[in-house]
């Protein structure tokens, strides 16, 4: 049994799913093991990571106006204090996953056909996250 480990910075230009997959499956497949579990994990608690549907960009637009409804921006939240996207944020986030299990089968991600990985970021200015990925396998 091996164990491999770095970080992805992901650039995001404010609200919105940034697919990593790509950058993952590089990764993956660099590690040169082909049966394992994968876990991607985020560092942040305005940030979160989802698993979903990569071929129709509809699917993101739809989602993002979905969780844009379901925790608005507003500055009737008592923690505001980086303003009014911050508490908005960690409702997304706490409605989301920050980690992710994704089993690996001839050295690639066992995603299905139509999956993509994404980061998605809830705060309305860019950032630079960090995305720890682990792996254990042979």
């Amino acid at each position: 049994m091996r164990q491999a480990q770095s970080v992805l910075t992901i650039a995001t230009r404010g609200q919105g799913l940034v697919e990593i997959t790509a950058e993952v499956a590089r990764w993956v497949a660099a590690q040169g093991m082909e049966t394992g579990l994968l876990t991607v994990f985020c560092r942040h608690t305005s940030a979160s990571l989802l698993i979903n549907e990569n071929a129709a960009p509809a699917v993101r637009r739809d989602l993002e106006r979905y969780f844009a409804k379901l925790a608005p921006e507003s500055r009737e939240y008592e923690h505001d204090d980086e303003g009014p996207d911050d508490m908005p944020a960690h409702l997304k986030t706490a409605l989301t996953d920050v980690s992710l299990s994704i089993p690996v089968a001839n050295g690639r991600m066992t995603l299905g056909t139509w999956q993509g990985l994404y980061l998605f970021e809830h705060r309305t200015a860019p950032h630079r996250r960090q995305v720890v990925l682990h792996m254990m396998g042979e």
